[in-house]
């Protein structure tokens, strides 16, 4: 094929910067900046979507009117460049049609849904070059990009530093930090990675567990119209902690009739369910028995497993994340958790980062999950509800409640304050966590005077239970300490 008539140099800046940000974490600050460059402009707004497509159609048209819209048409770095431009302009005209099959496949369930769009995305694929397998296999990518930027979005709000940070994490385990050799080398092999997640109960482990479990790659298939399985069948979830020892392992494997007393039937286990384009979620895997995480490192190991009772070998498929809001490195140094079997599970290690670290990098960061919460609850934006929660929880709890139960906490909070008008926190946990918010707010570098005086008050008050004993062994008046004590 004939080479393409030259590109102008500002087109070839442009295209270059495109290049670079199709295959940029959208979750990262080098992506902000590259849409910034992109649009002239700041990029925060809800429609930079359709700003950056319609910023490269100015473009694209020139080079359809000579004939080069075709990436074949390019040689060497110039190709790669023209090649991810390419993608870049199907993906995000895509995007908001995918969104809408994001929606109805959630309420759709475990059918997969029609496709009505894919034959007008395919088609323009094709024009711009790209064969009809390379077409349908990167139909299935955009598919499984915005599927990974929806759910880590939607269900992840913030804008604390620790959250812009936790949200770029988690999209590299989906799609690796760099898509385009996920693209070439990756994106049929992640089922040998596995995710284990840490931190706090409460702090949103499963949503992130979620995210990553809903946004496996899933072949499209042109004959059906749809893709092969629907997301939420794909996503299987287990919580180790709410069954007793004898029957974790037939949970987690399945069990043959008559294996046991009481199996009456056989059983299918939670890992008989996995699929090729999913996950498999094991909730507190840090509260599982030794003997248990020996039969599970070799299901990693050698993706095969056989119920109980039987000698039977089942093909595990899918990738495993594991949760524990358990301190790791104590269950290891005590052999309650095995070196192996840690060292297999944790291809990617994520922190999931508590409510209070959150709210002390950005106290705003309250505001913007009581409108997301509110507006869940209600079915629709209510800033009329979400100021009435926000004004309860300032005069009960205070600026520095630690919040103890984190966001599950906060949720609960919210319910108890629309259907009652009061919440007075969890005072129990929250005075025995007193020294974990103080050592936080050391860290983080938030803490000021009067704060750290009602901290070390109510600490001193519990221990010793009077003013006067606090009032002595502080060394101030018995007025100023009952005043620091009723600080929030």
């Amino acid at each position: 094929m004939p080479a393409a008539n030259p590109i102008s140099t500002a087109d070839r800046a442009f295209f270059q910067l495109a290049s670079r940000a199709a295959f940029t974490n959208p979750f990262s600050d080098e992506r902000h900046e590259l849409d910034r460059q992109l649009l002239g402009r700041a990029a925060d707004g809800p429609d930079t979507i359709g700003q950056l497509s319609a910023a490269l159609a100015v473009r694209l048209t020139k080079l359809e009117r000579q004939g080069a819209a075709d990436f074949r048409r390019y040689a060497g770095e110039e190709r790669e460049v023209m090649w991810s431009v390419f993608l870049f302009e199907v993906y995000h005209q895509t995007c908001a049609a995918f969104d809408q099959l994001i929606s109805e496949q959630t309420r759709a369930g475990d059918r997969s849904c029609p496709v009505p769009f894919a034959g007008d995305a395919l088609a323009a694929l094709a024009r711009r070059g790209f064969t009809r397998e390379e077409a349908v296999r990167a139909f299935g990518i955009f598919y499984q990009l915005r599927r990974a930027f929806f759910f880590i979005q939607q269900g992840l709000v913030g804008q604390s530093a620790c959250m812009k940070e936790f949200r770029r994490h988690l999209w590299n385990s989906v799609v690796t930090h760099d898509i385009r050799w996920y693209d070439r080398y990756l994106w049929s092999r992640m089922e040998d990675f596995s995710t284990l997640l840490l931190g706090e109960t409460g702090t949103g482990k499963g949503a992130a567990a979620a995210a990553i479990g809903r946004s496996g790659y899933i072949p499209f298939d042109e004959r059906r119209g749809t893709f092969t399985e629907s997301f939420t069948s794909g996503f299987v979830a287990l919580n180790l902690s709410q069954f007793p020892e004898a029957l974790i392992e037939s949970e987690l494997f399945g069990h043959k009739k008559g294996a046991f007393t009481g199996a009456i039937e056989a059983h299918q286990g939670v890992l008989a369910r996995g699929s090729p384009h999913g996950a498999i979620f094991l909730d507190e895997i840090g509260d599982v028995a030794v003997p248990v995480q020996i039969k599970l490192l070799q299901v990693l190991q050698e993706r095969a497993f056989s119920p109980v009772g039987s000698h039977d070998k089942l093909r595990f498929r899918g990738r495993v994340i594991g949760a524990t809001n358990k301190p790791l490195a104590a269950l290891r140094q005590s052999q309650l958790f095995r070196d192996d079997f840690f060292y297999r599970l944790s291809s990617d290690v994520i922190t999931v980062p508590p409510l209070r670290q959150r709210l002390h990098e950005s106290p705003a960061e309250l505001d913007l999950l009581l409108a997301h919460l509110v507006t869940r609850m209600a079915g629709q934006p209510a800033p009329e509800l979400a100021a009435l929660v926000r004004e309860v929880l300032t005069q009960g709890v205070g600026p520095h409640y630690a919040w103890p139960g984190n966001v599950r906490e906060l949720e609960q909070a919210v319910r108890r304050i629309l259907l009652t008008r009061r919440y007075d926190g969890d005072r129990a946990s929250a005075t025995s966590d007193l020294r974990t918010e103080l050592m936080a707010a050391l860290d983080s570098g938030t803490l000021d005077a009067d704060r750290l005086l009602h901290t070390y008050c109510t600490l001193l008050h519990q221990r010793h239970g009077t003013l006067e004993e606090v009032a002595r062994r502080s060394n101030m008046d018995r007025r100023t300490v009952k005043r620091y004590l009723a600080a929030k």
